[in-house]
């Protein structure tokens, strides 16, 4: 039973597990980090900006006490245990002006209105009126001066975790990118090492332009999987995950009714994910088919050229290119309509629900917050959208890597041939064909074919194009097996044989050579270390000119 896509892909971040934690412990704490900074500004909104408008009473001098006209008052929340407290006043706030009011209050919050030195209170139907001074903006700055230092310190815990924030986010983004690229190192190599081991007859069937595509290409998509993708969606898991949890402890009613986000983002992830599939393995199949045939027209241009094919072609092409941008065009119709559309849907829908729920909890005066926890609310909530952001806008992406990830595991998943270790002597060279037939596909290329070539002796196979000389120089190296009959060499069935050992005592001359990036030295050894620099110095001088090496050197 093959394994899932993802779960393969999960195998191989496995192997970078230690930084992929790493990266994840860093994308946690900054999280927290961020996050701090709308309880701060609560803190500071609640418990000091507003806080002037918390009863006051008379009190002895002190470093929290406020003089006004010659008293001096400090604020109820500030008292000892014990500590003797005076009268009690009022600093209210009614349009931009603030007054002062010298007797306890008994209406909290409501509507505030302000006129001929009184201020009346109302409160859904309760309305109670005060005397009311209006305070000089000297005398304002004499109640706000006690709370200048915890705003400072507020102002300096926000700035210690802004930078927490921000070398967390630098660790978080260095280490996901680290461990993205190694697994994509790691999945590059085993798809190159397996296109080693798989069989001759594969690369018949399957144009060098599509295995080009699947190595290149499609592997670019799974680097972006894990470079921007998961990052994304890591990231915007563990910040929703951190905004519930404070939209909780904010008011519990709040995080539930920002709960409905949850779902609707499920829902349209599945519902977009149903044609983005459909759409992608279509998109990532015809770029390799161009790709393909970009490939076979360069290296058959010639061909292409003496046959008069090139408006047959570029049809050819056309239909292919047409197709592809056909189905691009649905995949940004698709991104477009669920994009920016559903987070501006969602964080309306969101907006909407909590002005409906305090208008309707404001005209009873059975839900009233502070202006803290509202202004807090709205940060995180707004902070909530942020990664559902992140998070839709790398769908398209998200779709595609999964696409050509199952793409790549697909090319894994052809059986390929073992390497086998080891060697063999030297065989003398003794080659019978017994019977042999053998077809490509199903109709016989070789059919019931017999001969022997011994040791030292010189064999020319003439034939016709198609007659199946080349077949047997492909089932003498074992590129192919045959369906019929038996090839020894020196009595030894060559099945019986590893191929990597027959193959290793045997050399070809190909009519059309193909040369490789390197020097001619390399070209020649192609790797093998017994074909050392020092062994072709000591091979005969004539025997390198009889191969017209040294004018084939000299005209490169």
């Amino acid at each position: 039973m093959k394994k899932s896509t993802a779960k393969r892909l999960y195998e191989y971040a496995l192997k970078s597990k230690g930084t992929f934690i790493a990266a994840l412990i860093m994308l946690a704490i900054g999280v927290a980090a961020d996050l701090a900074g709308p309880f701060i500004a609560k803190n500071m909104i609640d418990n000091h900006v507003l806080a002037i408008e918390k009863p006051y009473y008379e009190a002895a001098p002190g470093d929290e006490s406020v003089l006004y006209n010659d008293q001096y008052f400090k604020r109820g929340d500030r008292f000892e245990a014990g500590e003797a407290r005076g009268d009690e006043i009022r600093v209210l706030q009614s349009g931009r002006t603030f007054y002062l009011i010298d007797e306890p209050v008994t209406i909290e919050g409501g509507e505030r209105s302000y006129s001929n030195g009184e201020m009346t209170i109302t409160r859904g139907d309760q309305t109670a009126t005060y005397q009311a001074t209006p305070l000089r903006a000297s005398e304002l700055f004499a109640f706000y001066k006690p709370e200048l230092p915890g705003i400072y310190k507020l102002i300096g815990l926000y700035f210690v975790f802004l930078i927490v924030a921000i070398v967390m986010e630098f660790g978080k983004t260095y280490w996901l990118q680290s461990s993205a690229n190694k697994v994509i190192q790691a999945l590059r190599r085993d798809v190159y090492a397996h296109i080693q081991r798989l069989p001759v007859h594969f690369f018949d069937n399957l144009p060098a332009g599509k295995v080009v595509s699947r190595i290149t290409n499609d592997t670019e998509a799974v680097k972006d999987l894990f470079v921007a993708v998961l990052s994304n969606f890591f990231s915007g898991i563990i910040n929703m995950i951190g905004v519930y949890i404070a939209l909780f402890i904010l008011d519990v009613r709040l995080g539930l009714i920002s709960l409905f986000v949850v779902p609707l983002l499920i829902a349209w992830i599945v519902l977009y994910r149903k044609f983005a599939t459909k759409y992608n393995t279509v998109i990532r199949s015809r770029l390799s088919e161009i790709n393909a045939m970009i490939n076979e027209s360069i290296q058959g241009m010639s061909i292409i050229r003496v046959f008069r094919r090139q408006k047959k072609t570029y049809e050819e092409f056309e239909a292919l290119n047409e197709d592809y941008m056909k189905h691009q065009n649905k995949m940004l119709n698709l991104n477009a309509f669920t994009s920016h559309n559903l987070v501006n849907v969602l964080r309306n829908l969101a907006f909407a629900i909590i002005l409906l729920y305090f208008g309707a909890g404001s005209i009873d005066g059975t839900s009233i917050i502070s202006l803290g926890v509202l202004y807090a609310f709205v940060d995180v909530l707004g902070r909530l959208f942020q990664p559902i952001t992140g998070m839709v806008n790398q769908l398209a992406n998200l779709d595609s890597s999964m696409v050509s990830a199952g793409r790549v595991f697909e090319l894994m998943d052809e059986k390929g041939e073992d390497v086998t270790d080891g060697s063999m002597p030297r065989y003398l060279g003794n080659v019978e064909f017994k019977d042999v037939s053998f077809a490509y596909k199903r109709d016989y290329v070789l059919k019931n074919i017999s001969f022997e070539a011994k040791q030292g002796q010189t064999v020319a196979l003439v034939g016709h194009t198609g007659s199946g000389k080349s077949s047997i120089i492909n089932l003498l190296f074992r590129f192919y097996d045959p369906q019929k009959g038996t090839i020894t060499i020196d009595g030894k069935n060559v099945q019986e044989l590893p191929k990597q050992w027959l193959r290793e005592h045997m050399g070809i001359v190909l009519q059309d050579p193909y040369l490789f990036t390197g020097t001619i030295a390399s070209n020649v050894s192609l790797g093998d270390k017994k074909t050392s620099k020092g062994n072709r110095r000591q091979s005969p001088p004539g025997c390198r000119r009889r191969a017209a090496a040294r004018s084939f050197a000299s005209r490169v």
